[in-house]
């Protein structure tokens, strides 16, 4: 256990009959569009995919091979998108940060 992992209040699942640590069955998610963005070292892929259990965007952000993403189901993007443009006016109307209006001398 990492230092920063907390034991599970449901137990070690890794006994559990439905844990595997095989390679996951392929799934049934059909694409139905990506964008990509990248951002200082950062990439983003948006993807917006659909299987048996609905729609939904999963947004992959790949920084030097090391991957970590967030899926938001289709019903909850209005919201997330309401989320993140105050996230944006917000940091509009914010002073610059130090580092953001004195770029590095080299």
């Amino acid at each position: 256990m990492f230092s920063n992992e907390r034991p599970s209040p449901y137990g070690d699942q890794r006994n559990h009959p439905n844990f595997s640590s095989g390679p996951k069955p392929p799934s049934n998610e059909d694409t139905l569009r990506t964008e990509k963005l990248q951002i200082e070292r950062k990439n983003f892929i948006f993807t917006l995919k659909e299987n048996p259990r609905g729609r939904f965007l999963r947004i992959t952000e790949d920084v030097g091979g090391r991957r970590d993403m967030i899926i938001i189901p289709a019903p909850g993007l209005a919201e997330f998108r309401e989320v993140l443009e105050e996230m944006v006016r917000t940091a509009e109307e914010l002073p610059p940060h130090e580092s953001e209006s004195n770029p590095p001398e080299e």
